[in-house]
């Protein structure tokens, strides 16, 4: 991959996006993972102006700190980038105290762990709203149309979606090009979405590499026998979570009324 081609189409993508639709500006939530930090860089790099939200959920320390950090390396090279700190537990533990106890306790761990990602979606409309901005999207190419691996109308709602042609090795590959922080390019990616130090893999059971891999297989019209061991591990995982997440990925399913109804 052409790394300066790579960035300068996508910031010229970006910035004629924002002046067709006279806008001046891009909110970004800022979570301290690679996602959020490539892509609020390429938002920075169009010299519109850039408004990051750091909203912490019962935050582990360390990502926390990892988004302050890489949020002062935007204000620092770039002109035009502000932050806000927006806590957002404590509207967490209100929402919490409201709804009603359930039996099963992981489906509410999971519910919650997405109503964490709807209520960072809210605020970011909140401040694009207020100022007129564009929400920008952080999800990749294999999140986003290989497992689905993001909350719908959490952080799939967005205005644009700069980076989700890139597969998780090319944006590692353009953060490094673009000296973003070796500590958010040497962290394991993780939604944050649990308060915990649970990683993506964790979740998934598999890396990144492992599902692209399988996704390139499934472009090829390879089929689970195909593979043993590990492969076919892998590769069973990415087509249950594609075909299980395809809610996500396809247009809302609108039921047509024919016109002999009307």
């Amino acid at each position: 991959m052409n790394s300066e081609k790579v960035v300068n189409h996508i910031v010229k993508w970006l910035k004629d996006y924002a002046t067709k639709a006279n806008i001046d500006g891009f909110v970004i939530g800022i979570s301290g993972g690679i996602d959020s930090a490539l892509t609020s860089t390429l938002c920075a790099k169009t010299g519109l102006k850039l408004l990051t939200l750091e909203m912490p959920i019962h935050q582990e320390e360390i990502q926390v700190s990892r988004a302050v950090n890489h949020i002062n390396w935007l204000k620092e090279n770039f002109d035009d980038v502000s932050m806000l700190n927006i806590d957002l537990t404590p509207t967490f533990d209100t929402f919490i105290d409201a709804i009603p106890a359930v039996r099963n306790e992981e489906d509410r761990f999971m519910a919650l762990a997405n109503t964490r990602a709807r209520l960072r979606m809210t605020t970011l409309y909140y401040f694009a709203g207020l100022h007129g901005y564009l929400v920008a999207g952080t999800g990749n190419k294999v999140e986003d149309f290989g497992v689905g691996f993001y909350t719908k109308y959490g952080d799939g709602g967005i205005d644009l979606s700069p980076i989700a042609d890139l597969v998780k090795s090319e944006v590692f590959e353009l953060a490094a090009h673009l000296g973003i922080n070796q500590e958010i390019l040497d962290a394991a990616p993780t939604d944050g979405l649990w308060g915990d130090d649970r990683t993506d893999e964790d979740q998934i059971g598999a890396s990144y590499p492992e599902l692209e891999w399988a996704m390139d297989m499934v472009d090829e019209g390879k089929k689970n026998t195909d593979f043993s061991g590990r492969q076919k591990t892998v590769f069973k995982i990415y087509t249950r979570l594609n075909r299980a997440n395809k809610h996500k990925m396809a247009p809302i399913p609108i039921c047509e009324i024919p016109e002999y109804l009307k």
